[in-house]
């Protein structure tokens, strides 16, 4: 199978194809306001690796709403031509890290953190909004390194760890983590895609799982 990654839910952008159990291209780059020139002269790159591909992998976010629409609309683009199968996978499932399992952390503003537990790819808690010393709480009991996007002043002691490209063509080369197929949109921090403590079903420990669109 081969899969065409995007990620774009950060400043920090990256394209990637992954081909029948090999990274083949990988190209990051950095973008404060628009991913639009730089992700376009990547896919460019990216698309003379092959004629075509079975699916074209969006990173969903949480992150940079304008950054996730870009790539999901040059995913729609891709796909009038490629017919290949658009699938999207939570950003936060596919950081860099240096470990399988990680507690991946932002700040949601007004007051509110979001946080995820990721396991070798999967979201197997949240994304979550929850307070401060919701959060705080959920550190403590889960026990897991803590990493977030960019720098958190409130929470100082998690590393930073950027959104892959790779790690998302290869997570939907595997079946792993798909959040969405079909129709993409981001992972908004409000209602609906983020659950509340307390509204949804949860794992032990009480942290709320995230909502899943068929």
């Amino acid at each position: 199978m081969r899969v065409l990654g995007l990620e774009t839910s950060t400043a920090h952008g990256s394209v990637a194809v992954f081909a029948y159990g090999e990274l083949v291209f990988e190209e990051r780059f950095l973008a404060d306001r628009s991913h639009s020139s730089t992700l376009f002269a990547a896919l460019e790159k990216a698309r003379a690796t092959a004629a075509r591909f079975d699916r074209i992998a969006v990173g969903l976010g949480p992150g940079s709403y304008a950054g996730v629409r870009i790539s999901i609309a040059a995913a729609l683009g891709l796909n009038f031509v490629l017919d290949a199968e658009l699938v999207g996978i939570p950003s936060v499932a596919a950081l860099d890290a240096p470990v399988p399992a990680y507690l991946a952390i932002g700040d949601a503003r007004r007051d509110a953190f979001y946080f995820t537990a990721v396991d070798h790819g999967r979201c197997i808690a949240g994304p979550a909004l929850d307070s401060e010393e919701g959060v705080r709480q959920a550190i403590t009991e889960l026990g897991l390194p803590v990493f977030g996007t960019e720098p958190i002043p409130a929470f100082p002691s998690a590393l930073v760890a950027i959104p892959s490209a790779a790690i998302i063509a290869r997570l939907a080369a595997q079946d792993c983590g798909i959040l969405q197929r079909g129709d993409l949109e981001p992972l908004y921090l409000r209602e609906p895609h983020i659950t509340q403590p307390g509204k949804r079903g949860s794992l032990p420990g009480g942290f709320p799982l995230a909502r899943t669109k068929e």
